[in-house]
């Protein structure tokens, strides 16, 4: 055959599947006006082609994802409304059977090629980068840290929410409880404990300085102090868990301390433990509130003699019924759901127990 029909024919046969390519694109809803109707009356409209988490952050509905979209932290969870695909296998692990059935997804997974309809979080609504000035950093035990910002824009949050700091350099975020009062909208702070090998923690621990500017983003959670409820009140938590309840406690002594409150705290050693004079003091000033610091793990020179055990079984020694009671979690997700066993063993309804897995 002539080389020059061979070079015809080869380009028609790509001119044909470019086309075919391009009409299968448009029937997916690739090519055209698609909208994304987030919680019923915020209408976002895409003309590209991208992910929803990309796309409602580029329209500042702020999803938590700790992992830039890769479907490794299973934080950027949203409901689609109405019919929708199965979620991936990569989203399993981080989907219960509940959230599957109600239509959950992770939004890093979700490829916007029609119309759809998402519920977020109301958090998301409110959240929006910072630019913050690191002005403190305290050490609290061997492997805790304390981080205290500045900011130059009021950061309002709710007592046991959370917010995302950006590691310089990397895609990489990760997410810290508020550790701070709630009443200063200019001083957010976080409580960070090490992880060996961890990219944000290394950073924060070994390089950080007061003076370095940092993004942060929140505040985010829907894992916050019910200021309206006049439940008795069960706070547990470990190692950097003690962030948000100290920010609870905050609200709690602005209050009045106005429910009985009894705050468990576990680590392994006494070096493990920190904080704990001032919530003595606590204890001391508001007759309401209990504070039960317990070691798994003594040592001989700990000369520790409080409470022993696991924080769990701490709990159970230590309270009757809970049925009338709500509870504020935060630590590993083991832990929680431990905890989450210990109270539902002592009565306490499901929906009065709160927490934050991340």
């Amino acid at each position: 055959m002539n080389p020059i029909w061979t070079i015809v024919i080869l380009l028609g046969v790509l001119v044909i599947i470019t086309l075919f390519v391009i009409l299968i694109d448009k029937l997916l809803g690739g090519g055209g006006e698609r909208k994304i109707i987030v919680n019923k009356d915020n209408v976002i409209t895409v003309t590209g082609d991208d992910t929803a988490l990309n796309i409602l952050t580029n329209n500042k509905v702020f999803l938590p994802s700790s992992c830039g979209g890769k479907a490794t932290c299973g934080t950027c969870k949203f409901r689609l409304i109405g019919d929708h695909e199965p979620p991936r296998q990569t989203e399993l692990p981080f989907l219960s059977k509940e959230e599957i059935e109600e239509g959950y997804r992770l939004s890093c997974q979700v490829k916007v090629t029609h119309d759809i309809e998402v519920q977020v979080p109301a958090s998301a609504l409110n959240s929006k980068p910072f630019m913050a000035k690191v002005v403190e950093i305290e050490d609290l035990t061997h492997d805790i840290k304390r981080i205290k910002f500045e900011m130059t824009e009021p950061f309002e949050f709710k007592p046991g929410q959370y917010l995302q700091i950006e590691v310089p350099g990397i895609e990489t975020t990760r997410a810290y409880s508020i550790a701070s009062d709630s009443k200063d909208l200019y001083h957010p702070e976080v409580i960070i404990r090490y992880v060996p090998n961890g990219v944000a923690t290394s950073f924060i621990h070994k390089a950080l300085m007061t003076g370095d500017k940092i993004k942060i983003t929140g505040p985010f959670g829907d894992f916050f102090l019910q200021e309206q409820s006049t439940r008795p009140i069960i706070m547990i938590a470990g190692g950097s868990g003690k962030a948000p309840i100290r920010s609870i406690i905050f609200k709690l002594m602005d209050q009045n301390m106005p429910r009985k409150a009894m705050y468990f705290f576990g680590a392994r050693t006494k070096k493990d433990l920190y904080y704990t004079e001032y919530f003595q003091e606590v204890s001391k000033m508001y007759p309401n509130f209990t504070y039960v610091p317990a070691l798994s793990d003594p040592q001989k020179e700990d000369n520790w003699d409080g409470e022993i055990g696991l924080i769990t079984d701490v709990v159970r020694r230590l309270t009757g019924d809970l049925s009338g009671s709500e509870a504020y979690l935060c630590g590993s997700p083991g832990m929680i759901d431990a905890c989450i066993k210990v109270l539902k063993e002592k009565g306490m309804p499901e929906e009065f127990i709160y927490f934050d897995k991340f």
